[in-house]
């Protein structure tokens, strides 16, 4: 059996997640656990970066999806990045990409937050305005 790691960073109100491994049921409430704690923290703006991951099971998808409503609903989302070709058929085969942001780089992934957040600015300004 592989062995799975996830290592966080925090980059502003971003925080940065960098899975490594194998990522099946067994390992999967390391991920929780994780993500679990960002949440505790108030953290809801996550990047995850899937470079050096190397197998996901539908238990990994599942603790996206399980997170997914709580992060939305504190102005937050999931971001991922980095997939290698065989995780990201993962994904799309079961629709993420119509659910999630996947981009190519960590820091697309960064400018979404960034062009999100300018958005939200704009649309606040516009309507003080008014």
């Amino acid at each position: 059996m592989e062995n799975f790691n996830v290592n966080c960073k925090d980059v502003d109100e971003l925080s940065i997640l960098y899975l490594e491994g194998f990522l099946d049921a067994h390992t999967a409430p390391l991920l929780e656990s994780e993500i679990q704690k960002l949440v505790d923290r108030d953290r809801y703006k996550l990047i995850v970066n899937f470079k050096d991951l190397n197998y996901i099971s539908s238990a990994g998808l599942g603790v996206f999806m399980g997170f997914v409503e709580t992060i939305r609903s504190n102005q937050g989302d999931i971001k991922m990045c980095c997939m290698p070709s065989k995780i990201f058929r993962v994904f799309d085969l079961l629709g993420f990409p119509s659910l999630y942001d996947i981009v190519d780089g960590e820091e697309e992934a960064v400018k979404l937050y960034r062009n999100s957040e300018a958005e939200s600015s704009v649309k606040q300004n516009s309507s003080q305005k008014s």
